[in-house]
């Protein structure tokens, strides 16, 4: 199935890691165990989550009782800045396509498709990982 918004595995496992990680503050959260609930490759994730505590979102602690946990609260946390840790700084300016060189004077598709990508960056932007974290009513 073809999708137009398509996010990257690495991107996908960090937001959804980091939301399972917020669901289960103030406890650790190892990379097996991630990689177990995400159904994902324990290498990929272990290089993910390298990325995320070398940019400070998450700080990490090795051994028996190791593991996870945010460095700083989930509304503060959008999902723009867990993307452009694992996929670097969304590009406005450029071709939406990413062709360096267009056969065309004038592109009909760099407004449009430019105006939906600055959309879709606002929503990441404004959407915190706060947002996926499941109310407990009992707590």
């Amino acid at each position: 199935m073809s999708m137009l918004l398509n996010i990257s595995e690495g991107s996908s496992l960090a937001m959804h890691g980091l939301a399972l990680i917020a669901n289960n503050s103030p406890n650790r959260l190892n990379v097996k165990y991630l990689a177990k609930e995400l159904k994902a490759s324990e290498a990929h994730l272990a290089k993910v989550f390298q990325q995320l505590s070398k940019s400070g979102i998450v700080k990490s602690l090795r051994g028996p009782s190791g593991g996870f946990v945010l460095n700083k609260s989930a509304n503060k946390i959008s999902l723009l800045e867990i993307h452009e840790i694992i996929d670097g700084k969304v590009d406005t300016e450029t071709c939406p396509l990413g062709k360096n060189d267009c056969p065309f004077d004038n592109c009909n598709l760099y407004g449009d498709l430019s105006s939906i990508t600055n959309k879709t960056r606002d929503i990441f932007k404004n959407m915190k990982l706060s947002n996926f974290i499941k109310l407990d009513v009992e707590k």
